[in-house]
């Protein structure tokens, strides 16, 4: 039995195979990208992802997210949505997109947004890379969506670590801006949850949240963030 605010340390596709159709109302997520086991920026910082073959055959790792997705849009309401964060990556000197796969899903395309995110890949080869996507997708055309923080398809918002434990996340006001947007999503889902910003994000915002993460440490360390959270409210301090 699946519980509601709560974080379960499994596979994404573990946990979604044990959810229940048409009951997520928003999902907030940025999978592992496939950028090989170690990327860089201009931090010139190497990193390998926790737990985590970021490396898979292009192949496999399009039809697990084609996969991935179709499983959170059986789970999702009619009229929810799902923020999908990606980008556009450079494998074999060529451009793939997200849209290769994101095409092959049950999904409608609403909207595709920008992300500036200030940290550009320095490649020489090339101009460089500085922007992510989001992809906003949707169950139906209708949606509950209101644009109450009057938020344009450019959004400049630096990616943050979390005190070295998490080397890359959106930032929480990213999570929490698009939550609002949404005033009518209970349930909020993020099949990656890496530091829980997703369900931090949600519990600002007075709504409920589950998710996934399979490397142990980010699960445990996004409980420990949790229960900080919890802790303050208790306190009055948000």
């Amino acid at each position: 039995m699946i519980e509601i605010n709560k974080i379960y340390n499994l596979d994404a596709l573990k946990l979604l195979n044990q959810i229940d159709n048409d009951i997520i109302d928003l999902t907030i997520t940025s999978p592992p990208y496939n950028l090989g086991e170690k990327h860089h920026t201009n931090t010139n910082v190497f990193n390998a992802y926790d737990e985590y073959n970021d490396n898979l055959p292009e192949d496999e790792y399009q039809q697990n997210q084609i996969t991935v997705l179709n499983e959170i849009f059986r789970a999702t309401k009619e009229k929810g949505s799902l923020l999908y964060n990606h980008k556009n990556r450079i494998r074999g000197g060529k451009q793939i997109s997200p849209y290769e796969w994101i095409y092959k899903t049950k999904w409608t395309i609403k909207q595709e947004l920008i992300w500036q995110n200030g940290t550009p890949n320095m490649d020489n080869c090339r101009f460089y890379p500085s922007t992510e996507r989001i992809y906003w997708l949707s169950k139906g055309i209708e949606t509950d969506f209101v644009n109450i923080v009057k938020a344009n398809d450019l959004i400049k918002d630096n990616p943050v670590g979390t005190l070295n434990e998490h080397k890359r996340a959106f930032p929480l006001l990213f999570a929490r801006r698009f939550i609002v947007c949404f005033p009518n999503a209970k349930l909020i889902f993020d099949p990656y949850m890496g530091s829980a910003t997703t369900a931090i994000a949600a519990i600002k915002e007075k709504r409920n949240y589950l998710g996934s993460e399979i490397s142990e440490n980010y699960y445990n360390f996004g409980n420990k963030r949790i229960n900080n959270e919890n802790s303050e409210l208790s306190f009055g301090f948000n």
